[in-house]
């Protein structure tokens, strides 16, 4: 092990070296009253083990890899402390990843995400948490609270026209799959639009990378690549080092209303179980009848050898939710210039509605969520279980439970709770109609024979699930 202050310039240290170090904060957390620091600091010490994994994974941002358990058992020395200092805050790193270092000091970006990390957990831990105007059990208060983190992470600008554009995707994709959705990002970029993502390696990091190209062509600098994501995920999907805009929601709820209250449009490129989980949440809140005529680009877009992923999702989502759920989104093979016109075109009518109606352009208030799609999943085996999947449910209804079930295999696959409850109870079951469970099943078949569930490169997958018919 290395200590080293922040300011000095030493060689760098040797692969799997860890350091100890002090740090000032940057960004958002580099002017803060002593009642504030005082707070923070207090706070620190009661999420102690949340901040200190969510520290721990972008410290390791560019590091390629999703097993959690793994990066935690290697850095189980690992302390973070916040302390109050004449200059305001200091944040104190023991044991930490030695490549978040070069020279001797912390890289600028890796140091950026930190202070996000620490601003957004103790953030709703003592502004939001304890505050009884949050209501958490009521839409309109989880979605304050959304809008709430976003702006204390200064991510709402009121100045700044509609273009952000949300890309989802998986992080285990091809080479073929990584370059297509970086030319996307180009030729978005190339029209001066942003990129919201969840932050970590493959799809997420591909149209960030595209984009930077475009953005620096167009001279349209600083290019704003936001990353969002949450405790449970984090630490197995590492912020890529694009990202310069990172906030941490505190669960996938609150984290997947952020992206389309933040974002103007979605590209979804090709994914495993977190990318359905996502279509399925979108689609179930463009199904709501009160969100009908509100504009929201949707399109699905790949290389050619993503055609078939494509029309097998396109047909699990007829089977399930009906056919009058495709149209509302797009499917667009092989074809970044298409792709970013469509959604040129489809943002512009965003821009034309939300003046039409007086909504904001910088947050999506007038979108309607219903609670199941906002109310916390615990994905116990006993409530993966009794999901109810039926087609004689509403096709929100069945979306919101659809959307559930990925939710839990996401966890058993990557978060550490989840994996420690499937290494202790054995897979979870899943039960449910038959016609859709078999969909279902060669849905989740062919993710698996693509590497689409875990990293390539591992031991093979093993399926955290059960099909009971």
């Amino acid at each position: 092990m290395r200590t080293m202050d922040d300011h000095t310039n030493t060689p760098a240290p040797a692969a799997g070296a860890k350091i100890s170090t002090r740090v000032y904060p940057a960004g958002t957390l580099n002017m803060l009253s002593r009642e504030e620091v005082a707070r923070l600091s207090d706070a620190t010490e009661e999420v102690g083990e949340v901040l200190r994994q969510c520290a721990l994974a972008v410290l390791n941002s560019g590091e390629q890899g999703d097993d959690a358990e793994s990066m935690l058992r290697a850095y189980e020395d690992f302390r973070i402390q916040v302390h109050q200092v004449n200059r305001g805050m200091r944040i104190d790193l023991e044991n930490a990843p030695a490549c978040a270092f070069v020279d001797g000091k912390m890289i600028r970006g890796i140091r950026e995400l930190l202070s996000a990390v620490v601003r957004d957990i103790v953030y709703f831990h003592t502004e939001i948490g304890p505050n009884p105007y949050f209501d958490l059990a009521e839409p309109e208060g989880i979605t304050n609270t959304v809008f709430e983190i976003l702006r204390n992470a200064r991510l709402l600008d009121a100045q700044r026209e509609p273009n952000l554009v949300v890309c989802w995707g998986g992080h285990s994709i091809s080479g073929e799959e990584y370059d297509y959705t970086k030319e996307v990002g180009y030729q978005l970029g190339l029209r001066g639009r942003d990129i919201c993502t969840g932050c970590g390696p493959g799809a997420m990091k591909g149209p960030m990378k595209g984009a930077t190209i475009g953005h620096a062509k167009q001279r349209t600098l600083p290019g704003h690549y936001v990353g969002v994501s949450e405790p449970g995920i984090i630490a197995a999907e590492s912020p890529n080092p694009i990202v310069n805009e990172l906030v941490i929601l505190p669960d996938i709820e609150k984290r997947l209303e952020a992206f389309v209250r933040l974002g103007h449009g979605v590209v979804v490129f090709p994914g495993g179980v977190g990318t359905a989980e996502e279509i399925l949440f979108i689609l179930g809140v463009l199904l709501n009848p009160a969100n009908r005529e509100a504009p929201f680009p949707l399109i699905f877009s790949g290389p050619e050898s993503a055609r078939e992923y494509f029309d097998e999702i396109d047909r699990f989502i007829g089977l399930t939710l009906g056919e009058a759920t495709r149209q509302l989104y797009r499917v667009i093979i092989a074809d970044p210039v298409a792709v970013a016109r469509e959604m040129t075109r489809g943002i512009d009518l965003v821009r034309d509605w939300r003046v039409h109606v007086n909504d904001a352009f910088y947050y999506n208030w007038l979108l309607e969520i219903q609670p199941e799609f906002q109310q916390p999943f615990e994905p116990t085996h006993e409530a993966m279980a009794t999901l109810d999947i039926s087609r004689d449910l509403k096709p929100h209804e069945l979306a919101a439970n659809l959307r559930r079930l990925f939710s839990g295999i996401v966890a058993g696959n990557v978060k550490p709770q989840g994996v420690r409850a499937i290494r202790e109870r054995g897979p979870f079951e899943i039960r449910g109609e038959s016609d859709v469970l078999e969909a279902l099943d060669q849905l989740l078949r062919r993710f698996v024979a693509q590497n689409r569930m875990k990293l390539p490169g591992g031991a093979g997958y093993t399926p955290c699930y059960r099909i009971v018919s």
